[in-house]
């Protein structure tokens, strides 16, 4: 929770932040694993993650142009020891309202995003850092405790 938190006060991931070299985020992180998009075409194709575990970085012209959090209720999930020191794996499960609560407690201002508060879904945006949090109800396939909840599917960031 607390790595959540701070990405959406901060926009940052510990030393990880959008605008920085792609090649400083791999000298941090080790080299990511490509999306099959840059293997096909080239280092210089945009827009396409580069992975590493449930941690996504977006690039464009070979820098870090958007930060992804993916997480997957009912699961656990990975994210680098630079993310999460320590920790091979956490629990991937997070209720809205226990990571709202946990924003509030910070002081980290939210709003509710409109562009993404729709049927199954609801999104929130944190201020000033620009970090969306999007939420959904469960899949089929999900063992969560509370079927008719939202949790958090993804926490990103991204820069024009």
């Amino acid at each position: 929770m607390n790595v959540l938190v701070d990405f959406a006060r901060t926009g940052r991931i510990g030393p990880l932040h959008c605008g920085m070299p792609l090649t400083e985020a791999e000298d941090l992180l080790g080299p990511g694993r490509p999306h099959p998009a840059h293997i096909m075409k080239g280092p210089d194709i945009d827009g396409y993650p580069y992975s590493w575990d449930g941690l996504q970085l977006v690039v464009t012209q070979r820098a870090v142009s958007g930060i992804w959090v993916n997480l997957w209720p009912g699961s656990t999930a990975k994210l680098p020891p630079l993310v999460l020191p320590d920790s091979e794996s956490f629990e991937a499960t997070v209720l809205r309202e226990e990571l709202v609560t946990a924003l509030e407690t910070a002081g980290c201002h939210h709003e509710v995003n409109p562009a993404l508060t729709f049927g199954e879904q609801s999104s929130i945006l944190t201020q000033p850092a620009g970090v969306y949090a999007v939420f959904s109800l469960p899949g089929r396939d999900r063992h969560v405790p509370h079927r008719g909840r939202h949790y958090l599917d993804v926490m990103h960031k991204r820069i024009a």
